[in-house]
């Protein structure tokens, strides 16, 4: 609310958010890029439905997606968005700006032809030095330019990509499973190592999964040692003791076995879709607060009901979509709630007692002519 606020207020023309944010600003504030002339997003791969929705609400709007890690600040590359973008499988990354290259190499660092996938790889200004602190892990993704001169290095990014006949780079995934998660980089291999280390647990993997468009989410399938009882619940707890908010799995779905392909690799296509559900037998709703809680939290989560006692987190929800629940709270409830607020009380029940010493939710600024 205070960025729609902002852009209002001041008659914003440029915003620059991350992919995640842009979905939630298109989705939960209609209106909110009026007036606004261009925005520039990033940090992780952009929705295909969100950009559609975009270029559909604000046929003026120039959409630029900007990518790059970290090591390479801040953009390399940039693609103004065009229509025909949201007809397919991804929004491309573009063009490498000035000052900065790009390559796209095979295994033995040989360019790649056009349309052939191969690693990207990155040189010119805004290249780091490397890790602190960590010279092997300087050396592995900092090497010689293999088509430089002496002493140039380029940066091995782990992305994999392919040129279009028209030179604009398309992203396609990571080399080494890494993915972003609402901007983070996030290895599905960490995470399950850290489920590995539960007693009970005698196999684990980690997939990212997206149900529903532009809502990525880490989902856990487990399967017991022998002889042995696997509680979600006492998972999801020893996932939080060791693991900050954005690698935590939203689910966690006990199997008998992880299935696997012919060549007894993980078949991520077999694996179900998370039942996430209300926890059976739980009281219901005292007051007329209890209950509303009770279907916003539904309504923001995608579920049919939730309980009175339901922990948010436990239902899947994240820190962005604690934001959405907020938006929601504000806008029915006419009441303000932080995002500290919801971690600190993250069930209905919860929620219901603070809403009497909340504050009452600020108005929302309108953009005006200026006189």
């Amino acid at each position: 609310s205070a960025i729609v606020e902002l852009i209002a207020t001041h008659e914003v023309s440029t915003v620059h958010v991350s992919a995640s944010l842009f979905n939630f600003l298109l989705d939960e504030y209609p209106g909110c890029f009026t007036g606004v002339r261009q925005v520039m997003t990033g940090g992780e791969p952009l929705s295909v439905a969100h950009v559609g929705k975009a270029l559909a609400e604000y046929p003026g709007l120039r959409l630029v997606n900007g990518y790059s890690p970290v090591e390479s600040m801040i953009f390399t590359c940039c693609h103004t968005v065009e229509a025909r973008d949201a007809e397919g499988s991804s929004i491309p990354v573009g063009r490498p700006v000035a000052n900065k290259r790009v390559y796209v190499l095979d295994e033995r660092l040989r360019p790649v032809p056009v349309g052939v996938v191969g690693e990207l790889y990155m040189a010119g200004v805004g290249l780091a030095r490397g890790y602190v602190g960590q010279p092997g892990l300087t050396a592995e993704r900092f090497i010689a330019h293999p088509h430089g001169a002496p002493g140039e290095r380029v940066y091995r990014t782990g992305d994999l990509v392919r040129w279009r006949a028209d030179g604009i780079l398309e992203f396609l995934g990571r080399a080494d499973g890494q993915v972003k998660i609402r901007g983070f980089r996030v290895e599905p291999g960490e995470v399950q190592a850290v489920l590995m280390k539960h007693g009970s647990v005698r196999q684990a993997a980690v997939v990212v999964r997206e149900d529903r468009p532009g809502d990525k989410r880490l989902a856990a399938y487990l399967v017991a040692e022998p002889g042995t009882v696997l509680d979600p619940a006492d998972v999801r707890a020893h996932a939080a003791a060791s693991l900050p908010e954005h690698l935590r799995p939203s689910s966690f779905t006990i199997l008998d076995a992880l299935p696997l392909t012919p060549n007894g690799k993980l078949d991520r296509k077999a694996l179900p879709a998370p039942e996430v559900t209300a926890s059976p037998g739980g009281r219901a709703p005292r007051t007329a607060q209890e209950k509303l809680m009770c279907d916003l939290f539904a309504e923001v989560l995608g579920l049919s009901e939730v309980g009175v006692d339901d922990d948010f987190f436990h239902l899947g929800g994240h820190s962005l979509l604690v934001t959405r629940l907020i938006s929601r709270i504000r806008a029915v409830c006419d009441t303000e709630l932080s995002i500290k607020t919801v971690f600190e009380a993250p069930t209905p029940a919860g929620l219901a007692e603070r809403l009497d010493g909340a504050e009452k939710a600020r108005p929302v600024l309108r953009r005006r002519s200026r006189s």
